[in-house]
């Protein structure tokens, strides 16, 4: 079976490629390389370098290789960038989606799945045992805002484009599911992190603090460090997307820890593995960012078979470790 990857040579494509081709899948990939690189694939892996906005690209890529099912990574995935470029956000993040959608169709692909976003399609969430008070920004939540952690069920209420982008992308794939029969899985990933997480571009904040640690520079914490986020492990999500694919279920599923960090702790974390031993200036929060989110992942446990296995811990060794080789190599 022929499975196209799309941002199959960034960081978490990359990733669920090495994992579809231990499980016995031809993979071909699609990416412009903007933030993936052609040294995060194995050599025989074919890459097309192809943007999701270019139609006609696309289609020449499906009539060459007529995948059987999509697994579609290809994103911009800045909350920042988002909102102060909308445009451009929508342009790649849903009419590059539909583009697929349209080409998934007419191609009769048997599986699309689609990588979503619990850390930004969920919103702000209620912690489940603080109130705010008078001058509590941070408790301050909007009205009818969900409990945490955030279930399937829970009201999806974005606060920066691109989560909106990415909401409006699964309505996308649940409308081709209703109108065409599509089967889909729609996979929110919570805040995940690993091996070939670039600390430049559209990083996470392992990334980040990982690279300028290791690297002895300045560090940044926006706000007061105390945001909670669930990190989840690359591997993990590679693995949440071969169940997917391999499921015969139709559904939304989060895929996270349902452990929140905050990032004090993760900060103090990677500079104990990187013998870091500077103090972070402070920086406002940026428009769009939610104070906590974390995910609950029983759906996906009793339905997919799937739950987290490497803990935060042990994923931040293995980042650092990885993060120190690649300094070196480079």
């Amino acid at each position: 079976m022929k499975i196209l990857v799309t941002g199959g040579a960034g960081f978490i494509g990359s990733h669920i490629v090495c994992w579809l081709r231990r499980a016995g899948y031809e993979v071909v990939t699609a990416d412009n390389l903007r933030t993936g690189k052609r040294t995060n694939l194995p050599a025989d892996v074919p890459l097309y370098e192809v943007d999701i906005r270019d139609q006609a690209g696309l289609a020449d890529l499906f009539a060459a290789e007529r995948p059987q099912a999509v697994v579609h990574q290809a994103a911009l995935a800045n909350v920042r960038e988002s909102m102060e470029d909308p445009i451009t956000y929508a342009e790649v993040n849903i009419i590059g989606t539909l583009h697929l959608l349209e080409l998934v169709k007419e191609y009769n692909c048997s599986k699309f799945i689609f990588a979503s976003t619990g850390g930004a399609v969920y919103g702000e969430g209620n912690l489940p045992t603080r109130t705010a008070v008078e001058g509590d920004e941070e408790g301050r939540r909007p009205p009818g805002s969900p409990t945490l952690p955030f279930t399937e069920e829970s009201r999806p209420q974005p606060k920066d484009n691109y989560g909106a982008n990415k909401l409006s992308c699964e309505h996308y794939v649940e409308l081709y599911n209703q109108n065409y029969d599509l089967p889909y899985v729609i996979l929110r990933y919570a805040n995940v992190y690993g091996p070939r997480q670039d600390a430049k571009g559209e990083a996470g904040v392992v990334a980040i603090f990982t690279g300028a640690m290791l690297s002895d520079q300045a560090t940044h914490i926006t706000g007061d460090g105390g945001q909670q986020r669930d990190f989840v492990y690359v591997d993990d999500v590679a693995r949440a997307n071969i169940l997917a694919l391999n499921s015969d279920l139709t559904g939304t599923y989060n895929v996270g820890t349902g452990l929140p960090t905050d990032i004090n702790t993760l900060y103090r974390q990677l500079a104990d593995l990187t013998g870091y031993g500077r103090t972070p200036s402070h920086l406002p929060r940026p428009a769009g960012e939610v104070h906590a989110t974390w995910l609950d992942c029983s759906k996906a446990g009793q339905e997919l078979g799937w739950e987290a296995e490497i803990d935060l811990c042990e994923g931040l060794r293995r980042t650092v470790e990885w993060a120190r080789t690649a300094a070196v190599t480079a």
